[in-house]
Order: C-alpha cells, then sequence, then structure tokens
C-alpha cells in the first residue's frame, strides 16, 4: 500500500493513501477523528477531497450532512469514471486495435450505467493504482494528448451534467423529507392523546375520532416555536402579546376517561384573558339557577361575559342564580370544570352557538389576592368519556363535596306549610294558629309549620313582635300539643332602624366600606341596612347565638335561611376574611345553616353541596310558563341536581301569588288548574311545600291534594329516601334526566317535560292549560303505566295519552 502526502487548496494537510483497489484520503479534521473520508473515492493522482471534506464533517444536522454526502459520492464517481478511461487510453496508446476496443467499450459503458460500473470493476482487479511523478502527470494530461482521450473526455461531458442533475434531485429530495419530519415532528409535538393544539386554539376527539370539543383562544394567540412538550405536559411561554405561563396537561385517570388541565397564565400587564367554547352540536347542561330555565340550556341573544356569581334572579331575572357551580356537562360525554381561583366570567352567543369564558379583575368584583399580582389567569380541567352519564359520576365524585348525612325523614315524607304566600308579612299569631288548625281540620299531616316573614318587630332583630304575638311561648305550647314543629324565617340583614344595628357597628359585624371603618349599607327588598360579614368569626358567632336562643326560648326546630346572594353586597366593600371570588360570602352563610340542617331550609349555594339540608329553588311566580313559572320547576330542579344539590324543595304549590305575577284566578289566587298541576308535580318531587291551601278552592281541590300527598307519602318518598342515603357516596341526582338511562338517545337529551325518579319510576305532568293530554317518550326498555299498561317496544312516542285533571302519568321500568 503506498501513501503520499500533499496538500488541498483550504491548506488542510491531507494523506493519500492507495489500497490497490480504491484511493481514500485522509486530512487533519479538526472536528473529528481521523477517518476514511465519506464517500470521497481519489484516483491515483489527485485528491479531490479539497474542502468538501471538512465542511460536511461541521454540518450538525445529520439530514444535511447526509444529503451532501450523496452529492459528493455521485460527482466524485463521475470523475472516476473519467479517470478510470484516461487510464486504459495511457495503458494502450500503442496498439491501434486495443485502443479501438477500449473505446467501443468506452461507449458502451456510457450508454449502460450498469455496464459502465461493470467495465470499472474489472480494470480496478486488473490494475494497482501506483502513484506517478508530476511530469508523468502533466503528460498523460497534457495537450498532446491521443484523439481517443479528447472523443472520450468530449462524451463524458454528458455524464457530468447527469451526475449534478442527480445530485441537485437528490439534494431536492432530501430537503423535502427533512421537511416533512420536521413538519411531522412538530405535528406530534402539538398533539397530546386525543387533544390537537395550534396557535388559535384545540380541538379533543373522543376514542372513535370524532370532534366534542372545541375551544379558541380569542384573546391572544400562542406562539408555537416557544412550545415544547415534556410527558404528557405541552406548555408555550410566548403568546402575541408577550410572555405566559400556558399548559396543556393529559391525565388519564380511569380506562374510560381522559382529562386534560388547562391553564393561560399573563405574565405581562394584560387585562383579560378569554376562551371561547363552542357547543360542537351537542346539548349542554349546568351552570346556574336562572329565572328563565331550559334544558338543555339555551342562551339567548349576544352576551357580553359578567361576573359569575350568586344573584337573586327574581329582582333581576337576567342575573345568574342564588345555586350555581362552574361546571357545565354535555350529550357529547364531555365536562368542563373552571377553577375556583379563576376571576370567572361568563358571557356567550346565540348566533355562534359559544361560550364565552372569560378571566379578569378589571370592571370586576373579583380580586387577587393579597400580595398576588393582577394578571388573570384562566386554568379549566375538561374531561371526556365513553358516556354522558359516566363522565358525569365521574365529575361529581371528583370535584364535588357530598352531604354528611340525610335531611329529617318527615321532610321527605311529609309537607312543609309556609305562611308566606297566604299572609305575606301581615302573618300573626291569630292567623298562624287558624292556619295550623285548619292543617288538621281538613286531614293533611305535616312536617313543619314554617312562620315566615314577619314575626319581628324590625328586620334584624331576634324575637317577637309583642303586638302581632302576644303570647309567643303560649302559642308555641299549642302548636306543638297539635303535633306541629315550627321554623322561623331568618337573614343576614339588620336594617338601620333595628335595635341591633348600633351593637353590629360597634361590635364591627357587617360587611364594610372599603376603607374598613363604616358598615357599608346595602339596598334588600324590606329595606336598608347593613349585611353581617360571614366570614368575620365575631359575626358569625354573634348570628348563631340568636338563633340559638331563639330555639332554645321557644323551642323552634329550625329556621329558613333566606338570601345570601352576593348580589346583596355593596359594589365596594371590604370584610374582614378576603373575598377574592365573591360567591365564598355564600358558601359563608350557607355554613350557618349547619347546626340546624335536619330541618333547615338554604335557596344559595356555591360549593355547599356538603350542607346536608334542603335547598329551595328560587321564588316561583303563579304562571305556566318558562320564566319562574310551572315549565321552568323541571328543568331548574335537573339543572341543580346536576351541579349536586339533590335535596331540592321545588318551592310553595301554586308558586307565591304576587300582584302582577299571577295568571287567572279569583281573589289573587293561581289558576285553579294551574294550582292542580303544579300540585300534582310537586308530590313527584324529594318534599313538597304548601303556603295556599287546597281548602282555598274548593272540596274537589282538598280531595285531589289529599290523593297526592297520601301517593308521596307511600310512593315516592320511600324511593327518594333510598336514593337520599345513596347520595351520601356518590352524589348521584335524586331526580334524573331521561338521558341517565338512555345516552345513546338523541330524543332523550331534549326532553324538558319529563323526568326520573332512580332509574325506574319515570314522571310525565301536564305543563300546559286546558289539556287533558299530552305526549310521552318511553325510552328503550319495558314500561307498565300507572294504569297497568305495558310498553315493551321503546324508545316510543305515546301521541296525546290521556291524562284527566286529578292525574299525572307516571311509568315503571321492568326489568
Amino acid at each position: 500500500m503506498a501513501s503520499i502526502a500533499f496538500n488541498c487548496e483550504h491548506g488542510s494537510e491531507t494523506q493519500f493513501v492507495n489500497t490497490g483497489r480504491a484511493s481514500y484520503c485522509y486530512g487533519n479534521i479538526p472536528t473529528r477523528r481521523q477517518r476514511p473520508s465519506r464517500f470521497c473515492w481519489l484516483s491515483h493522482h489527485e485528491c479531490l477531497c479539497r474542502a468538501w471534506i471538512p465542511a460536511i464533517y461541521q454540518i450538525k444536522s445529520p439530514v444535511l450532512s447526509l444529503a451532501l454526502s450523496l452529492c459528493w459520492m455521485l460527482l466524485n464517481y463521475a470523475i472516476i469514471i473519467k479517470a478510470s478511461v484516461q487510464t486504459v487510453q495511457g495503458q494502450y496508446s500503442n496498439a491501434k486495435q486495443k485502443q479501438c476496443s477500449v473505446t467501443d467499450n468506452s461507449r458502451s459503458r456510457y450508454t449502460s450505467p450498469f455496464s459502465e460500473m461493470e467495465t470499472f470493476l474489472k480494470i480496478g482487479s486488473m490494475y494497482q493504482i501506483v502513484p506517478v511523478a508530476p511530469g508523468e502527470q502533466q503528460m498523460a494530461g497534457g495537450p498532446g494528448g491521443s484523439p481517443l482521450k479528447k472523443k472520450l473526455s468530449h462524451e463524458g461531458r454528458p455524464l457530468v451534467m447527469a451526475s449534478m442533475l442527480g445530485c441537485v434531485l437528490v439534494l431536492a429530495a432530501v430537503v423535502a423529507w427533512c421537511y416533512y419530519s420536521v413538519s411531522l415532528r412538530k405535528a406530534q409535538l402539538f398533539k397530546t392523546a386525543l387533544l390537537d393544539l395550534n396557535k388559535d386554539g384545540f380541538i379533543i376527539h373522543n376514542q372513535a375520532g370524532a370532534v366534542v370539543f372545541t375551544m379558541t383562544f380569542r384573546s391572544g394567540t400562542l406562539d408555537l416555536d416557544s412550545c415544547s412538550k415534556e410527558g404528557d405536559i405541552l406548555s408555550c411561554t410566548q403568546s402575541d402579546s408577550g410572555k405566559l405561563n400556558f399548559f396543556i396537561q393529559t391525565v388519564r385517570p380511569k380506562d374510560t376517561v381522559i382529562c386534560y388541565r388547562v391553564r393561560w397564565e399573563e405574565l405581562q400587564n394584560k387585562h383579560l384573558v378569554e376562551h371561547v367554547m363552542a357547543y360542537n352540536d351537542s346539548h349542554w347542561y349546568g351552570g346556574a339557577e336562572t329565572a328563565t330555565q331550559y334544558w338543555p340550556i339555551r342562551f339567548q341573544g349576544e352576551e357580553e361575559p359578567r361576573p359569575f356569581i350568586t344573584s337573586d334572579v327574581y329582582s333581576n331575572r337576567n342575573a345568574f342564580g342564588g345555586i350555581l357551580e362552574r361546571y357545565w356537562l354535555s350529550s357529547n360525554a364531555t365536562a368542563i370544570k373552571i377553577n375556583d381561583s379563576v376571576p370567572f366570567h361568563l358571557g356567550w352567543s346565540e348566533k355562534n352557538r359559544t361560550l364565552r369564558f372569560q378571566a379578569r379583575y378589571q370592571d370586576s368584583p373579583f380580586r387577587p389576592l393579597e400580595g398576588q399580582q393582577t394578571f388573570p389567569e384562566l386554568s379549566y380541567r375538561v374531561c371526556v368519556g365513553s358516556d354522558v352519564t359516566s363522565i358525569h359520576k365521574y365529575m361529581v365524585r371528583r370535584y364535588f363535596t357530598k352531604p354528611i348525612k340525610v335531611p329529617s325523614a318527615d321532610l321527605f315524607k311529609k309537607p312543609v306549610w309556609s305562611t308566606w304566600a297566604i299572609h305575606k308579612t301581615a302573618v300573626t299569631q291569630e292567623k298562624l294558629l287558624r292556619y295550623a288548625a285548619d292543617i288538621t281540620r281538613h286531614g293533611f299531616n305535616c312536617s313543619h309549620l314554617e312562620l315566615d316573614d314577619r314575626y319581628t318587630a324590625d328586620y334584624g332583630e331576634f324575637d317577637f313582635d309583642p303586638q302581632k304575638f302576644p303570647n309567643a311561648s303560649g302559642m308555641f305550647d299549642k302548636l306543638r300539643e297539635g303535633g306541629f314543629q315550627v321554623t322561623l324565617w331568618t337573614h343576614p340583614f339588620i336594617n338601620y332602624d333595628s335595635i341591633n344595628f348600633g351593637a353590629a357597628v360597634e361590635k364591627g359585624l357587617f360587611v364594610r366600606e372599603p376603607g374598613g371603618e363604616l358598615p357599608a349599607l346595602v339596598r334588600w327588598w324590606n329595606g336598608i341596612g347593613g349585611i353581617l360579614d360571614f366570614t368575620n368569626p365575631d359575626a358569625r358567632e354573634w348570628y348563631s347565638s340568636n338563633l340559638n336562643m331563639l330555639k332554645s326560648r321557644y323551642g323552634v326546630t329550625s329556621f329558613k335561611f333566606d338570601a345570601g346572594e352576593t348580589s346583596y353586597l355593596p359594589r365596594q366593600f371590604s370584610t374582614l376574611g378576603p373575598l377574592s371570588n365573591p360567591s365564598t360570602f355564600t358558601r359563608r352563610y350557607t355554613e350557618m345553616a349547619i347546626p340546624f340542617m335536619e330541618h333547615a331550609e338554604l335557596r344559595v349555594g356555591y360549593q355547599s353541596q356538603n350542607i346536608s339540608c334542603f335547598f329551595r329553588i328560587i321564588d316561583r311566580d303563579s304562571v305556566w310558563g318558562y320564566e319562574l313559572g310551572l315549565k321552568s320547576i323541571i328543568p331548574t330542579v335537573l339543572t341543580i341536581g346536576i351541579l349536586g344539590y339533590q335535596f331540592v324543595l321545588p318551592d310553595m304549590i301554586g308558586g307565591n301569588a304576587y300582584p302582577n305575577h299571577t295568571a287567572g284566578g279569583l281573589n289573587g289566587l293561581p289558576d285553579r288548574e294551574l294550582y292542580i298541576r303544579w300540585l300534582e308535580l310537586s308530590a313527584f318531587m324529594p318534599a313538597m311545600q304548601f303556603s295556599i291551601p287546597p281548602w282555598a278552592y274548593d272540596n274537589e281541590v282538598v280531595k285531589i291534594a289529599q290523593k297526592f300527598t297520601g301517593l308521596h307519602e307511600t310512593l315516592v318518598a320511600p324511593k327518594v329516601l333510598e336514593l337520599a342515603h345513596v347520595v351520601l357516596d356518590t352524589g348521584d341526582p335524586i331526580i334524573r334526566p331521561l338521558w341517565w338511562i338512555a345516552n345513546d338517545d338523541e330524543a332523550a337529551y331534549k326532553i324538558d317535560s319529563q323526568f326520573l325518579i332512580g332509574d325506574d319510576l319515570m314522571v310525565a305532568p301536564v305543563l300546559e292549560p286546558g289539556k287533558q293530554e299530552r305526549d310521552i317518550y318511553l325510552p328503550a326498555g319495558r314500561w307498565k303505566s300507572y294504569k297497568g299498561e305495558h310498553y315493551d317496544k321503546g324508545p316510543m312516542y305515546l301521541t296525546d295519552y290521556p291524562v284527566d285533571l286529578d292525574e299525572i302519568a307516571f311509568f315503571t321500568r321492568v326489568l
């Protein structure tokens, strides 16, 4: 093996090695250990490495390095062919016949690349390539060469051109492959499980590949070049407006459930973060109690995002209600839960069929925690399951608290009788005793008698008005002798004219003005006063001690806790305990019912599912429709059941008979037919509540009421009580939508006038005036009607099914 040393154009010392078959070039390449150059095959008289080999070695990209190496190999291959032909011509220059033979073989090699390679290999095996002197090299390649050499040189040009064209094609193919592989890696980066992320939002697929959830980033777009993926977390650090903390984390808590934790936190001075969720042709449930309640949700018009906090929807019918949670559920087996730390505002677009989720502190009752920056953060969890029932069960078990005990069984079995709708604030001792006597005389039983507004002299006092109740102790003794338990109405307000107002100011018990010194006065439906600060332990103790005093002095059983919505807080206020989320005030108020919860009643709830008392839906008007009327009861009960509140009191039978909010009727009473249909529906709810008594109408209404209070006690209450104990473990609704047992049935997702008690008792009340028939939908399965009819071919519609005025249609599922 021969070797010589020489210098290439770029000055790197190179050693030529003759192996007998091929020659290699070694060079002093600073970035790699010396080894045969990639695809650098050399003739015995020239080194072709030049500056290409060091350049190729220094390229960091293996793909680009490979591309250049391939091109260099093709070019070297063409030159080697040419050099080999020249060698043959030099060895046989004196033999014309052999020259002709070589010439013919050369032409045939140029004709076929395969024959050319075969000839080259034969030549390589016949001859050993040795170094030549510079003079010999010049003579062989000088201008005095033979005509055959010139002809071969001329004929070699197409080969060189073809090789260069091949190099370009190979390079183009490699570049295209490189671009494709980079794009593929980027696409894989922005996919995590069944979620696809892009700069404008993300979509989620179910296991079948269908899109079930779509979220759009409305307030900004991601800079995808700042994104990376590590394990199950896909994160980004830049948006089009600056730095942020964004991530999506995939969590698989169960084989049938996959969840995504999403967080967008601004790290620069930006006022809001907004994401927009599309309906995706599915039906949505949850959110909040509203004045006009539909099932599924039906948002109307275009609404800018507003604070998602508890409000009195009777006085403000466009607000969110007193019972709400940041939770929505879709018929696509998808659920979303907004984190509690978010300054959450909700808007919607009927036109675009979207919900707008917004986080902001500016122009908002939400406040950052002390020491926390005011940059908004929108974070939430999206979970996808196999069906709507199973995903809801998972969400309730994971994110909602459960009641710690079941309220008094009497509340489930016997009606509550309230003084409010029949007497309003004109109630007196005489009227209360007569009301109790009438209940007994007409043969009705009673779980408890509820003494409503107003039994005190002023609002904010905790004793009976001596003019209206001259002998309160004696009154309670008579009621106990008649078998009545009594509960009292209470609220969080102390009016400025109450004897307790000054004492509460002196003790610092009120919600205060922002400066923290003076009480912040509020207006409520019974006047102007202060509102107790239930973040203050002293205020809680003072309020609780007064309720316990009433209980011990008169033998009061429990209390009806009214109000508690954050809409009654002043616009600017301060509390002893910071309220980052105003609805936390509602939570603190509901905690006051815990010592009395066996017979207690609340009308507000936020994160209050663990408080084991009945939650009453907001006051109903005495009308038929969806706006606080009879038709709104089933959608409202189903909605707050989805939010985790299962012990539901559906307000007073017939509504509250408020002036200008009462349909038909005489002497200020609700329409007679409306009252009867309301009574029938209430009999299949977890509890019944009367105020306007049946005997205010006629004997027929009394008989219908006796029939349905008896049916409630014998048929409904035992089943509801059984389900109530299951609630403690699972949180599953007692009153259930039809899709609970038919989640592959599109019709079941839209039924808002029927419901289930458990899985096997379906109820279909008449909710239209003047009707003694209705259409009834039976889900798949075998059903038996209350009349004894059997239906075995569900799902089906029963058209114009007859239901008399003294009847309610219900069906038992036969397994």
